[in-house]
């Protein structure tokens, strides 16, 4: 297997105060909410539970890497402004040290600093970047800890408070490879038909050297990895609508430095694409390596396209006597250009309500439909809901067959048949005619 080639892509030395061999891991408990069910307002501290800092080389200092730290509040109906993030890390003593960021006043030990988060979001948006390495002294297994407290303006009593020592990250010095790749921002807009790059590099942060890394890949069925290496192996899209693809270089990444692919990696956005996702990362070749930080190994890509997805369904005429079964079969069509899917629930993206003709019982239903009611259903009505498959790729074309008894002969006896979006919630923006997104299915047409 060829090595990649490292020649202008390997850079060495980089700059201490942007990289380093942090691990932030599992936000689940390093969350202290202030507030009880009484209240309509709290206040929420949204930092890693646990960090990993590599040691110092001899002679050398430690890189530093960014720890990152937020306040949230719960309630998305108020406004809550002036967060005030209390960070103390007397406890790191003897194992790391901190440089604190512009936004963070520290006291004269500087040990314990306030930082100003301005106003506080819903959703965890980091707030503080506190830069942390270990300290030249500080051996691999050495432990200490940061401790939060925060309040703000807000809530029905004016002041909103998580307090100290509910929140805590545990920093331990370590040893290791940490591989890590860059996140693009989030795109709209993109014309179908263009051209994407993704990634061109991986860098090593640990103290150790990576013999060789791993890219992993998985893209949506409206993109395709363009570019090709000797080193990789693809599969899909299968039945998921993803493509997966691994590529594996015997390149060995040292510590400190970045290293080029032999060609930047590129992504086509088709001609059918709508709503896409192009996951990536990055890991070391030998499987026994554990990287230190996992935090920027992976990176999940979002892509829209400027496209649209002509949704439509079509009706039925049928006749019986009292008594008789009748096969009433409506249709859903993607007339394209795209597909489109929710690739971040992976729920389907579009659901059918049916409602039967009056008179009628049905007797036999399509396996993807259930009985259902919804606000102003009439009470007599008999409503069915049923879902199609979680992606609809162009021109998909779906039967529904519903077989039905006539109990009672009614002329002209119609059920509407009616394309929505599977939450309900929103639109289906994309889809340009809405006037086909419903029909009829009718039982003895008196014409």
């Amino acid at each position: 297997m060829s090595s990649l080639s490292a020649g202008r892509g390997l850079r060495r030395g980089l700059c201490a105060g942007a990289v380093g061999a942090l691990v932030l891991t599992g936000f689940g408990s390093g969350v202290a909410f202030a507030g009880s069910a009484a209240q309509s307002d709290a206040l929420a501290i949204r930092a890693p539970r646990n960090a990993t800092v590599t040691a110092a080389p001899e002679g050398g200092a430690a890189q530093y890497r960014s720890l990152a730290v937020g306040l949230t509040h719960e309630n998305r109906e108020t406004t809550v402004t002036d967060g005030r993030l209390t960070v103390d890390v007397s406890g790191l003593a003897g194992v790391a040290e901190v440089a604190w960021p512009g936004n963070c006043s520290p006291d004269d030990t500087g040990t314990v600093a306030v930082c100003d988060t301005g106003d506080v979001p819903n959703r965890h948006s980091p707030s503080v970047l506190l830069k942390v390495r270990a300290v030249s002294e500080a051996g691999v297994g050495a432990q200490g800890s940061i401790e939060y407290s925060a309040e703000a303006t807000g809530g029905p009593d004016g002041t909103l408070v998580a307090p100290g020592g509910s929140v805590r990250t545990s920093v331990t010095v370590a040893s290791g490879v940490d591989l890590g790749v860059s996140a693009p921002e989030d795109v709209t807009g993109v014309a179908p038909g263009s051209s994407l790059t993704v990634l061109s590099s991986v860098t090593n942060t640990g103290n150790e050297t990576a013999h060789g890394f791993t890219v992993s890949m998985l893209s949506t069925y409206g993109l395709d990895v363009s570019t090709r290496y000797p080193q990789c192996t693809s599969t899909g899209p299968g039945s998921s609508g993803f493509t997966h693809v691994t590529c594996s270089f015997d390149t060995d990444v040292p510590p400190g430095a970045t290293v080029e692919l032999p060609e930047p990696l590129r992504l086509g956005v088709t001609g059918h694409a709508l709503y896409e996702r192009f996951e990536y990362g990055v890991q070391p070749a030998d499987e026994t390596v554990a990287d230190l930080d996992g935090s920027d190994n992976n990176h999940t890509w979002r892509i829209g396209a400027d496209n649209t997805a002509d949704f439509s369904v079509k009706g039925t005429q049928v006749s019986g006597a009292a008594g008789d079964t009748v096969t009433t079969a409506f249709r859903f069509v993607n007339n394209g250009p795209a597909w489109a899917a929710d690739v971040t629930s992976g729920d389907p993206l579009v659901a059918i309500d049916f409602y039967l003709p009056e008179g009628t019982t049905a007797t036999s239903v399509p396996r993807t439909c259930r009985t259902t009611t919804a606000p102003g259903d009439a009470p007599d009505a008999v409503h069915y809901v049923c879902t199609l498959p979680t992606w609809t790729t162009p021109d998909l074309d779906v039967s529904f067959p519903f077989v039905l008894r006539v109990d009672r002969v009614v002329p002209d006896a119609t059920g509407r048949v009616v394309a929505r979006s599977y939450s309900g919630a929103r639109p289906l923006s994309f889809d340009p005619d809405t006037t086909n997104n419903s029909a009829v299915v009718v039982v003895n047409p008196s014409v």
